[in-house]
């Protein structure tokens, strides 16, 4: 999910309308950051929807590296393979994660392009989480914001389901024919 940091989140807050002077909705003045920022790395099945989240107060090599290792024990044994889809931080081309790969055979990286986020399987959890996790609080310290993400992956893996690429169907009713409504078809 990248760096997050300690403050507010705005979310929505239903107003009530006063008349014909109604009340915008308003949100109290945040100064800024307050505390440590901080980053969250994810990791994501999309066959089971399963998610693995983990925070670091840093998105340093040696923090990516870590993850990975909570990875590689997350994962089933049975897995043959393991596809990591990665941006292209800098952070994740380094020697480092080159050695972790000759280390665990079954890992494949592959980089998405830039600009394409949306290649992605895990960048619509992104979102969610965030819905879920931050959305509409205030987090005073770092601490906040790791209980927040933790709560939220709990809860996602207790309502998880199989991730299905592609856009949400709208369900439309029916176009039902009669006497008011007008045909397709123009008369000349």
């Amino acid at each position: 999910m990248g760096p997050q940091a300690s403050k507010s989140y705005p979310g929505q807050r239903l107003v009530k309308p006063a008349g014909p002077k109604a009340e915008r909705a308003t949100q109290e003045i945040d100064y800024g950051r307050r505390d440590v920022a901080g980053s969250v790395f994810g990791a994501f099945q999309p066959a089971t929807g399963d998610a693995f989240t983990a925070t670091y107060e840093g998105r340093t090599t040696t923090n990516w590296i870590d993850f990975l290792s909570q990875v590689e024990g997350w994962i089933a044994p049975a897995a043959e393979r393991v596809y990591a889809v990665v941006d292209n931080l800098n952070t994740h081309k380094v020697l480092d994660v080159l050695l972790f790969n000759l280390a665990h055979p079954r890992w494949e990286f592959v980089f998405q392009p830039t600009y394409a986020a949306s290649l992605n399987l895990i960048e619509p959890r992104w979102k969610v989480l965030r819905s879920l996790a931050l959305k509409g609080r205030r987090f005073e310290c770092w601490a906040e914001i790791e209980n927040a993400i933790h709560r939220a992956t709990e809860y996602w893996n207790a309502h998880k389901h199989p991730f299905i690429w592609g856009r949400r169907r709208r369900h439309r009713a029916p176009r039902r024919f009669g006497i008011a409504t007008m045909p397709n078809a123009t008369l000349i």
